[in-house]
């Protein structure tokens, strides 16, 4: 026997609902797949815009020296960093 997906349940107003079905009924998909689809981008931005960055204390030396060390040339990435964005020919 298939196990059954959890079930997410959400209030919106009336025009909250219209402006929902307009908008999966132009993008030609379910209203619960629009709405899944939209709230799996917008959690994934939320979660790639998190700016921090923990560092344990154990590991500050490390990071400390990593961070100060002089830049490594790398071949590859020189050569991209000096040729011309495709956009741009």
């Amino acid at each position: 026997m298939p196990m059954q997906s959890p079930v997410v349940s959400l209030r919106v107003s009336p025009g909250e609902r219209d402006l929902l079905d307009a908008a999966a009924e132009q993008t030609r998909t379910s209203l619960s797949d629009f709405v899944r689809r939209s709230a799996l981008e917008a959690a994934e931005l939320t979660l790639l815009d998190d700016r921090r960055v923990a560092i344990p204390a154990a590991d500050w030396d490390k990071f400390e020296a990593w961070a100060n060390a002089p830049a490594r040339d790398i071949p590859a990435l020189r050569a991209l960093a000096d040729s011309r964005p495709v956009w741009r020919d």
